[in-house]
């Protein structure tokens, strides 16, 4: 009789460890998921970035033809662009801090 309690006892402890194990496993997979899932959103915020890139080039390089042209009202235009732009960021940059 008091073998069959020691290996009972033997059993459940060896039963607890390797639960342990499991949720160690599960933790650590939980982990990498998670991982791999922020790896997805930084590529996309990347290609994002990069797209953004890519069209405020373009919008400056038409801005610059605009003001070469020599064109006084689209000059004044965009001096008042940029000046207004200038002012909200201002304003934001003091209203955040």
């Amino acid at each position: 009789m008091s073998d069959a309690y020691e290996r009972e006892r033997q059993n459940n402890s060896r039963l607890d460890e390797l639960s342990a194990k499991v949720s160690a496993l599960r933790g650590v997979t939980i982990d990498i998921y998670d991982n791999a899932r922020d790896q997805g959103v930084i590529d996309s915020t990347s290609e994002t970035f990069s797209t953004f890139s890519t069209s405020l080039k373009g919008s400056a390089t038409r801005l610059t033809r605009m003001a070469a042209s020599g064109n006084k009202v689209a000059v004044l235009k965009l001096a008042g662009i940029i000046s207004a732009t200038m002012l909200v960021l201002y304003f934001l940059y003091h209203l955040a801090f």
